[in-house]
């Protein structure tokens, strides 16, 4: 028999196209399985590593499966990471729909599958990212559904996991975007996570992220649709409000009556504003230079390694490359997820 690794073990659920997991493996930690649906992320995560992945929806997979490929019984994953779809706690959605169903929302039931998995495992830790709507005041129904679930598998199975909950922002620990995220961490021993600190003195910024690449001038990064020609009449940095009354341009809009990144262009000066799962043809951030965001900027932004190669259309798109149907990827970057593995308590601790 070959010698086991001995790096820690990593369950990974809505692996999108590994974002959360590259993190993690900075950070010393080894994908043991990744679940994940989407073919051309699916593609990606093979070409690049060599972690088992399970292929088809969570829901139909048992928990038992995903110990048996991993080659771990239950309570010896050191992890259980993953960041359940997020649009039913979007803002996004709001915007799209006028309300968000949150856990109306039919697609919510990946949360149900991602606590029924740490049932079922009982991993060292566990930790689940999502977008800050997961805990909005008044409105946290999938924060205390997790807190439920929680006290019950402590109940039912013997076990001490508490909850850290905190809200994060990617460009505090040196990723070239703003992009805030909620991270649920729990250890099974009752230990209580410590969050790590902003650690930038000074934010990286798109410039530093991809200015060596701004002579990018592929046709296919060329802006489409209605509002195309407007594009470059817009400064970097700026967004439609930029055509209001209160702006420095036309009045072609009313006064916050669109989307934030409807039509908005990066500044060199700043890092990155939050880029998009499924952004339509006038949703931003565009590039200074009034043209879409090539497949390698979008990974450089969110601190995807050079050699890390995005298959499909997730590299020709401008979802996020870590991932489209999950949030995991579109929501944790590598250099983030990062800073908070290292902080995670080392497997020779009693659990």
């Amino acid at each position: 028999m070959g010698r086991r690794s001995a790096k820690r073990k990593v369950l990974s659920l809505y692996t999108g196209a590994g974002g959360l997991d590259l993190g993690f493996e900075a950070a010393g930690f080894e994908t043991a399985v990744a679940v994940e649906i989407d073919p051309e992320a699916v593609a990606t995560l093979r070409h690049n590593r060599g972690w088992p992945v399970l292929d088809r929806d969570v829901h139909t997979i048992s928990s038992r499966e995903i110990l048996a490929t991993a080659g771990l019984a239950e309570g010896e994953a050191d992890a259980l990471i993953g960041g359940p779809p997020c649009q039913p706690f979007s803002k996004s959605g709001y915007w799209a729909s006028g309300d968000t169903l949150r856990l109306d929302d039919p697609r919510s039931g990946t949360l149900g599958a991602y606590l029924r998995v740490l049932r079922d495992t009982l991993p060292k830790i566990f930790l689940l990212e999502n977008v800050p709507g997961l805990a909005y005041r008044g409105k946290n129904e999938g924060l205390e559904l997790i807190e439920r679930t929680i006290r019950k598998i402590n109940q039912d199975c013997g076990t001490s996991y508490t909850l850290s909950v905190d809200r994060l922002n990617a460009a505090d620990f040196g990723v070239p975007q703003s992009r805030e995220r909620v991270f649920v961490i729990g250890a099974r021993d009752g230990a209580e996570f410590t969050f790590p600190e902003p650690v930038q003195e000074r934010y990286a910024t798109a410039w530093d992220a991809i200015g060596d690449l701004e002579e990018d001038d592929d046709p296919a990064l060329r802006v489409r649709g209605k509002w195309a020609d407007l594009l470059p009449s817009i400064p970097e940095g700026q967004n439609y409000l930029w055509h209001t009354e209160r702006g420095g341009g036309l009045p072609l809009f009313g006064w916050r009556r669109r989307y934030w990144s409807f039509l908005l262009k990066l500044s060199k000066a700043l890092p990155s504003w939050t880029i998009q799962a499924q952004p339509g043809p006038a949703i931003g951030p565009f590039h200074w230079k009034s043209r879409r965001l090539s497949a390698r900027e979008l990974c450089r932004l969110q601190t995807v390694p050079d050699d890390y190669t995005v298959l499909g259309a997730l590299g020709q798109s401008r979802s996020p490359p870590a991932a489209r149907s999950s949030a995991a990827g579109a929501g944790a970057r590598p250099g983030a997820a990062a800073r908070g593995a290292v902080q995670i308590p080392s497997p020779d601790r009693k659990a």
